[in-house]
């Protein structure tokens, strides 16, 4: 079973004045927008793909499921835009990683991509980036036109040849991780990659192992380096996955079938020379005398891990020699035996009734640590965290070490409510579930946007 633990972390920037990136962390769904069209249209995108993202996701959480749900976001965020005219021309990137059951029975990270929203994944002492991005440079860097140094600082760096919303039909970049534990999965805008290069974010993967304190750390370092776009990371750690080795993961890129042909560089080339091409593992070594095993068809681009069968060294015993009890023996009493081993000394077996002793004392904490963390994490909060409205799950300040974890880091900030809500929420406003939550910020934020609107210019 693999076991995951995330932090996430979003800034304005220093040059922006909205933020039009958006981020969710969940128990087994982590993803990166990074809106674009405008501060209403960029948001509004951002916002519709994760939110249909993780609906259809739920619904199936599988390595197809993912690209079913990116074409989901994409569909419906082209229907918003042809449905309010202040909307047209609005897209979105977007970069997803799932946990879910691989082609080969193993738990795996499915990952997907569309625009320049960055994958790293951190294993065997090295970073290395995953995902290739869908901009003009990026593919000229490709195709040999033009160098990295050059892509850098091109005119064109920022044009996306492939985004989410922006047609009624999308490409989607598809990948598997077979992760490892102590393996970490960073998952960020451009406002990061395009201040902080790929050695520094390298030494913070390594150095801060908290993942919301390594989040926040990339954030202030891209705000330190000009913060000239918004900056949005989510950082993913394996805590348990399979067993580590000194080997980098295994990444595979996946083709859907009836998947369309891509555009631009195939996902097995991501554009960047900190990049460790992974060979698939060779074929172990069969025992000559096994039966042969065919691999199973699992789809294109994935690995195929085959083992031999066992053989056993099986031998025939002859049957023991009968050999029938004295008869003064049969004419005696039958010891049971309880009473022979009670007459030679023998202690008492461990028996079931023993077992269910001992659980049942072992039963009555844990269910008394059960309903502390049940009791402590059933409850959601609205709340601000570093300028932005955020939502928590569990009791405020923590319940008997059981301390509130922080579920969506939204881009709304203090700026964009009305200024008599701020006290309120510093004290925090409870909410049935997360879905309440969110749809408490969002109202806030609609408030404050009403009430701009409806402000007469030059009144202030």
């Amino acid at each position: 079973m693999t076991v995951l633990r995330s932090g996430v972390a979003t800034d304005i920037g220093r040059a922006r004045d909205s933020n039009e990136d958006r981020a969710s962390a969940g128990d087994n769904l982590f993803a990166v927008a990074d809106g674009m069209g405008g501060h209403v249209g960029g948001e509004v995108a951002a916002r519709v793909a994760v939110e249909t993202l993780e609906k259809a996701y739920e619904r199936n959480p599988t390595i197809a499921g993912l690209r079913e749900a990116f074409v989901a976001a994409n569909a419906a965020i082209w229907a918003e835009s042809l449905r309010v005219d202040e909307l047209r021309g609005m897209g979105t990137t977007l970069t997803a990683a799932g946990l879910t059951v691989g082609t080969d029975g193993r738990d795996v990270m499915c990952l997907a991509n569309v625009g320049d929203s960055r994958a790293y994944l951190m294993s065997g002492g090295m970073v290395r980036q995953v995902t290739a991005d869908h901009s003009l440079a990026e593919e000229r860097v490709r195709h040999g036109e033009m160098t990295e140094a050059e892509a850098e600082t091109h005119p064109h760096r920022h044009i996306l040849t492939r985004a989410l919303g922006v047609g009624p039909d999308v490409d989607v970049d598809l990948w598997e991780l077979h992760v490892k534990s102590g393996d970490r999965l960073l998952l960020c805008s451009d406002g990061l990659t395009n201040e902080v290069n790929v050695d520094q974010i390298s030494q913070v993967l390594h150095s801060v192992k908290d993942p919301r304190k390594a989040a926040r750390a990339l954030v202030d370092r891209a705000n330190a380096h000009g913060g000239n776009d918004n900056v949005t990371v989510v950082v993913v750690d394996v805590l348990v996955g399979e067993d580590g080795t000194a080997e980098p993961s295994i990444v595979s890129s996946v083709k859907m079938p009836g998947a369309a042909a891509m555009t631009d560089a195939s996902p097995a080339e991501p554009a960047t020379g900190h990049v460790l091409t992974v060979p698939p593992p060779a074929a172990p070594q069969r025992n000559p005398s096994a039966a042969a095993v065919a691999p199973p068809t699992n789809g294109a681009g994935s690995d195929v891990f085959v083992a031999s069968p066992i053989t056993a060294d099986v031998r025939t015993l002859p049957p023991p020699e009968y050999r029938p009890p004295p008869k003064e023996v049969a004419s005696q009493p039958t010891e049971t035996r309880r009473q022979r081993r009670r007459r030679m000394g023998v202690p008492r077996r461990i028996t079931v009734r023993v077992i269910l002793f001992f659980l049942l004392i072992l039963a009555v904490p844990a269910g008394g640590i059960a309903v502390v963390r049940w009791y402590s994490m059933d409850n959601w909060y609205v709340t601000l965290d570093h300028g932005h409205l955020a939502v928590y799950q569990g009791r405020q300040g923590g319940f008997l070490g059981f301390k509130p974890r922080l579920l969506d880091l939204t881009g709304v900030t203090t700026t964009e409510v009305l200024p008599f809500r701020l006290p309120v929420l510093r004290q925090t406003v409870n909410e049935p579930s997360l879905k309440a939550g969110e749809r408490y910020i969002a109202n806030l934020h609609e408030e404050f946007i009403a009430q701009q609107d409806a402000t007469p210019l030059g009144s202030e």
